[in-house]
């Protein structure tokens, strides 16, 4: 038999019955799982280099020189590259407004 009354489901303060699971303001209340304590890095996209040079319509070489000379932001991760696909629209669109 499910008793009706009670502070509701556990882990949960008693008043809090908003029901909304996107609703976690509460410090005490656990982290979902892929949820990020530095402000939603786990919704980046990152892209390869060859990812990058392909929507790009360059050489990888090129990308290569863009991360190198810091016009292109990007993470190096072991030995190869990953870039932000804000980072690499961010480059496009600014270096479209030089050019225009």
């Amino acid at each position: 038999m499910v008793s009706t009354s009670g502070s509701g489901s556990p882990g949960r303060r008693p008043g809090s019955d908003s029901g909304d699971p996107s609703d976690s303001t509460d410090p005490a209340q656990p982290r979902k799982l892929g949820e990020s304590p530095f402000g939603g890095l786990s919704s980046v996209a990152f892209l390869t280099v060859a990812e990058v040079a392909n929507l790009m319509r360059v050489s990888k070489m090129t990308v290569y020189r863009l991360l190198h000379s810091g016009e292109l932001a990007g993470v190096r991760v072991g030995r190869s590259f990953r870039v932000p696909e804000s980072a690499v629209h961010n480059y496009l669109r600014d270096a479209f407004n030089d050019t225009a």
